[in-house]
């Protein structure tokens, strides 16, 4: 990966699931997306449009009580973990290097809600941190994308 980075206006909630459908669209295997933000910032939201960029038909809703949901019927896989409800030590429990290293599962993209509470990280993931804006609505940064990643995004 690269060292680009965007920062985003997202208008409403459409526009952050069109957000994840470009990214689903453009991000290869072993990807991990630490996804940043408060309650109802749109992370749930960006990953379903991930899902369906990824042409992912099954309904994605937030793993908060099962943790990690697995969807292998796309693209790539997708494995979206939330860990609104861990403590840092308890993050370490679910072994989420086995996702981003690839070795007991098929490799995909790992999307990571709260990913702020890792203790551990991997090489070179892509940050997202969705906010809320002045006008109502959301703005999402960034980092660690490739140039062509972020044409994509961008539209160009």
């Amino acid at each position: 990966m690269g060292q680009a980075s965007v920062t985003l206006d997202l208008s409403n909630a459409i526009a952050t699931q069109q957000l994840g459908e470009k990214l689903g669209r453009c991000l290869p295997a072993g990807t991990v997306l630490l996804l940043e933000g408060a309650l109802g910032s749109g992370k749930t939201t960006l990953v379903q449009g991930l899902g369906a960029g990824l042409g992912i038909l099954d309904s994605i809703d937030s793993p908060t009580f099962t943790l990690i949901n697995e969807y292998l019927k796309g693209r790539v896989p997708l494995y979206h973990v939330d860990l609104y409800r861990l403590s840092p030590e308890e993050t370490d429990a679910l072994s989420l290097e086995t996702y981003w290293q690839g070795e007991e599962v098929e490799p995909g993209i790992l999307a990571i809600e709260w990913a702020e509470r890792l203790r551990y990280l991997p090489e070179n993931p892509i940050r997202v941190a969705l906010t809320y804006d002045e006008k109502g609505g959301r703005q999402a940064e960034i980092w660690g994308i490739d140039e062509a990643q972020k044409a994509i995004i961008l539209g160009e």
